[in-house]
């Protein structure tokens, strides 16, 4: 056994999206900080999110009514203190964010304050249309300014190292098992590193990937869900992921989200020309394109499959150029640049794989089923989201808990440091692996398109993880290998969570089983004994 290529930290953090980096800022003052990103730091899904953030901040409106909007969307299997404590948090949030000098909108001198789909009131802050990349732009700046905090680009999590990797620290009956640290491949050197910290933290984002369309970024593979999941965590809701209504629906675009703020400032969605071009979503819901984003998904799909079209429209033009520039400039020069002016055209949508609602249990503060290991932002199951996350929740959620766990952590006691395991790997490449990993990535993503939502087994998914395990266990890592691994466990968690679920709830939606229990029950997942 040998000690070398370790790095040591009093804190590991997996993922450079806005959770990751803000336990980073905020941890900086006392604790040496390791920011791990498979990418680079701007690479991550918070620096897509166009709409913004929810908060409190217009006179008239309350949390009462903001914790209401989210138990609505959440369909009955949102944590009440969970809700409270992010909705009460989140002005904080936005004013740490001001003081660090994030350029939100504004107008006539206040926060400019925007409405979306499931909200009673304005309460969207934003940065135009590009609230995320603002917002990540401004903390990148502060982390690479700030001496305690390093930076590890295009390092991916391989495994997290537990107690039960070396018998030197296995733990005694009775305590609980403890994550010592990470493994990490150095994708430039071509080398896995052994990152060790009493503390981790995973902000790896959620799980879109293993979806054929997302509007993901391509670094959204589950790598955190399923690592914790591998080291002994348990994982609730996997069953509800949200697609957003309206992904831009063009041969040339990929994975570009039309913001939920464009039908919260009067967007209106239509069908196509050949379909009559008429407006279809009062038809389906009271609060038509303002109702939330699974009743929304699911309209748009009814009338897609209706009428046998690609897709539908999404019509802002009855609004000035002015106003158009003023919002959502970055929308209408991304459209221009593809032909299409959304001053005088509508725009073409579909829905797609947007958001993981589920994922790794913890508990107020981030931590998880092992000590030592803690998990924030879309990695995770906190309770906030239920069976349906309310728009412009997730940022938000990022901030709250980050900061609750950056408390946790300066409040617990740092166990004694240990030596551990470097990573084995006396293992071969093989010259067809790059190529069999390719094809069973795209045949995991279309399986899980074409099946998921109408289960019925997983027989094909259960041949291709053992598939997958044998490759593991014999070939030299890469990333596409790492990343395939992670997808096809998380596919198996979806799976496993939507047979469980024998109802229709939020963004699961069953026709075998059409109907909404009495009694909302998560569907909470435990990894076998080991």
């Amino acid at each position: 056994m040998t000690f070398s290529n370790t790095q040591h930290f009093d804190v590991v953090i997996v993922g450079s999206g806005l959770a990751g980096l803000t336990a980073a800022l905020q941890l900086a003052a006392t604790q040496r900080v390791a920011v791990l990103t498979k990418r680079q730091l701007a690479n991550g899904a918070s620096g897509w999110a166009q709409g913004g953030i929810a908060a409190v901040m217009d006179p008239t409106d309350t949390f009462d009514n903001h914790v209401q909007d989210t138990l609505v969307a959440g369909a009955g299997l949102c944590d009440l203190e969970a809700t409270q404590m992010v909705v009460e948090h989140a002005p904080e949030a936005i004013h740490w964010l001001q003081s660090l000098g994030v350029p939100f909108s504004t107008e006539d001198g206040e926060l400019h304050l925007t409405r979306e789909g499931g909200h009673s009131h304005r309460r969207i802050v934003h940065a135009t249309d590009a609230t995320g990349a603002a917002v990540q732009a401004t903390l990148i700046e502060r982390v690479k300014a700030t001496p305690n905090v390093t930076v590890f680009e295009h390092h991916m999590l391989v495994d997290l190292i537990t107690d039960r990797r070396t018998t030197s620290t296995l733990p005694r009956p009775g305590q609980p098992v403890r994550c010592q640290g990470v493994y990490a491949l150095d994708e430039v050197r071509d080398e896995v590193v052994t990152f060790n910290a009493p503390h981790t933290i995973l902000a790896t984002g959620g799980a879109g990937k293993v979806y054929l369309y997302t509007t993901n970024p391509d670094t959204a593979t589950g790598d955190g869900i399923a690592a914790a999941w591998r080291a002994g965590c348990r994982v609730a809701n996997m069953e509800f992921i949200q697609f957003h209504p309206t992904c831009l629906y063009h041969p040339q675009a990929k994975s570009y989200l039309i913001t939920e703020a464009v039908r919260g400032e009067g967007g209106k969605l239509l069908l196509p020309p050949e379909a009559g071009g008429t407006r279809f979503m009062p038809q389906h819901d009271p609060r038509a394109e303002l109702a939330p984003r699974d009743v929304v998904a699911r309209a748009i799909d009814f009338e897609m499959k209706k009428h046998g079209v690609d897709c539908v429209y999404l019509d802002i033009s009855h609004k000035s150029p002015e106003f158009l520039e003023a919002h959502f400039p970055n929308i209408k020069a991304r459209c221009l640049e593809l032909g299409i002016d959304i001053t005088r055209q509508p725009i073409p949508v579909v829905p797609a794989a947007h958001y993981t609602c589920g994922g790794v249990v913890t508990d107020l503060a981030g931590r998880t089923d092992i000590a030592g290991l803690y998990a924030v932002g879309e990695t995770t199951c906190t309770g906030l989201h239920g069976a349906n996350r309310l728009a412009s929740n997730s940022l938000l959620e990022c901030m709250v808990f980050a900061s609750a766990t950056v408390k946790a952590i300066a409040a617990s006691p740092t166990p004694p440091a240990v030596q551990l395991p470097a990573w084995d790997d006396s293992r071969v490449t093989d010259a067809d692996e790059l190529v069999v990993i390719q094809h069973n990535w795209h045949e995991l993503r279309r399986f899980m398109w074409d099946y998921v939502g109408i289960v019925r087994t997983t027989k094909r998914l259960e041949l291709l993880q053992k598939e997958i395990h044998e490759f593991y266990a014999r070939f030299h890592v890469t990333r596409d290998l790492l990343e395939l691994r992670n997808l096809v466990q998380v596919a198996d968690l979806i799976v496993m969570s939507a047979l469980m679920r024998r109802e229709s709830r939020g963004l699961h939606y069953s026709r075998d089983f059409p109907n909404t229990d009495a009694v909302a029950k998560p569907t909470v997942l435990a990894p076998p004994p080991r």
